[in-house]
């Protein structure tokens, strides 16, 4: 096959709005309560889960060990409802992700519970979370970095 376009070298201003926003949000989640850098890489790592991005599953899966998070955790994360692993807060930061990456409708009961649990900055933290993170799996689908060249920093 072909090698595909570099989006990086292609957009770099683009490409900084999207790294700007990553700063953004880890900034977001290392300060704030009841949210935490583990939930954000969490996130990162069950949606890319779901939308079977090779490439996202071995970046956030190493950043993640990097960061002290556990392997148990990590290898669990796909059943994350069935593995008493994981508080309530992440628990609800999980469903939202992955209700938003499935596309489904948030109905106010819904909207609701997540506010009771979550907060709403920490809600809408995690939207944006949730955002990002699909976005990437989708650039990163279509252009196909080689999977495993990601170095933790």
């Amino acid at each position: 096959m072909t090698a595909r376009a570099n989006y990086v070298a292609l957009a770099p201003e683009a490409m900084q709005i999207l790294m700007d926003q990553e700063r953004y949000l880890r900034d977001r989640f290392h300060a704030s309560e009841p949210l935490g850098a583990a939930i954000w890489e969490l996130i990162k790592l069950r949606v890319s889960q779901i939308n079977q991005c090779a490439f996202c599953i071995d970046l956030h899966s190493k950043e993640a060990l990097a960061q002290g998070e556990t392997a148990e955790r990590i290898i669990g994360l796909s059943a994350w409802r069935d593995m008493p692993l994981y508080s309530a807060v992440e628990e609800a930061a999980l469903a939202w992700a992955e209700h938003l990456t499935d596309d489904r409708t948030v109905d106010d009961q819904m909207y609701l519970n997540m506010v009771n649990t979550l907060g709403e900055r920490a809600l809408l933290d995690i939207t944006l979370a949730v955002n990002a993170i699909n976005g990437w799996n989708r650039i990163v689908k279509t252009f196909k970095p080689e999977v495993g060249s990601y170095k933790p920093r």
